[in-house]
């Protein structure tokens, strides 16, 4: 046989994909070792063992760069088996590029079926949205969390902040918000804003909007937070108490919709995201949670046929 040629035996090959090996035999089940998993699922139950409590863990190196999912990617990687149904939401929406793009590399290393259906799926990892559905005991809501530190906004000391979560000494966060309400007559913390879990630990719920922080009050869902940058993993379980740092004439309230409705499917009851448009300036809302927008816009059809 002359070197460089392929044998008479060998049959030609159409596409140079076709030559390469399976995923399954290119990579690890869901990408990470088995040692790398073992470790986050420690990490896992003791942040679940304490509400609101940041546990470190060894962040991996990941084929996407730091600040774009990276702890989120790994929680999802690490719990992630043959039996569950993936969904994944980039601020509400199914089909922005960050959430396609880590489904097919998920799907790519796990072979695991993908939805846009909050309610069939059983893991679902997202960027700054909590879905409007109602959430139930056998899902999982993973979080990207870009900075899980809440006192990072009035120390940004890690050694003290640490110390200020020990002793639950958070009196310079209630100063920052009174601050707040002396200057504007408001508290405008919009994302991120803080919450008091377990009535123990201050928590950063990551960048989502005030409108879904009461959905992590008692929840029947597990949240799992992971900020992979910063090698920090927490949790809320199910039925914890979680509460918004308010004051009595200053009481915590979600952002106001009143009078304003999607424009698609017609909710008024959902987080909505302006839209402008450029030519005539004409100002429209539109559901954030697109797989709710769907769905009402199906039952909206079926009903007036």
């Amino acid at each position: 046989m002359t070197p460089g040629l392929p044998s008479e035996a060998t049959p030609p090959v159409a596409d140079w994909r076709d030559a390469m090996p399976s995923n399954r035999h290119r990579y690890s089940y869901a990408f990470l070792d088995e040692g790398a998993k073992r470790e986050i699922r420690r990490k896992m139950l003791k942040a679940v063992a304490i509400p609101g409590c940041q546990v470190g863990f060894g962040s991996r190196e990941m084929p996407i760069a730091r600040g774009w999912g990276t702890g989120g990617l790994q929680l999802t990687l690490a719990l992630i088996g043959p039996d569950d149904v993936l969904k994944v939401i980039d601020q509400g929406a199914d089909d922005s590029v960050n959430a396609v793009n880590i489904k097919k590399f998920v799907q790519r290393v796990t072979d695991v079926p993908l939805t846009t259906d909050t309610a069939a799926a059983t893991l679902i990892q997202t960027r700054h949205r909590i879905p409007e559905s109602p959430l139930g005991p056998h899902q999982l809501l993973v979080f990207q969390v870009p900075i899980p530190e809440p006192l990072r906004l009035v120390e940004p000391s890690e050694r003290k902040t640490r110390r200020m979560h020990a002793e639950a000494d958070y009196s310079r966060m209630w100063l920052y918000l009174y601050e707040d309400i002396v200057k504007f007559n408001e508290i405008t913390v919009g994302a991120r804003y803080p919450v008091i879990v377990n009535r123990r630990y201050l928590m950063d719920p990551s960048p989502i909007p005030r409108w879904d922080v009461p959905k992590l009050n008692r929840g029947e869902a597990l949240f799992l937070f992971c900020a992979g940058r910063e090698k920090r993993i927490y949790a809320v379980p199910p039925h914890t108490e979680v509460t918004p740092l308010s004051f009595e004439d200053f009481a915590f309230r979600v952002e106001d919709f009143h009078g304003r409705r999607c424009e698609r499917c017609g909710a008024g009851h959902s987080f909505l995201d302006e839209v402008v448009d450029d030519e005539s300036g004409r100002r429209t809302y539109s559901c954030s949670d697109t797989a709710f927008c769907d769905q009402r816009s199906r039952q909206n059809r079926q009903g007036s046929r």
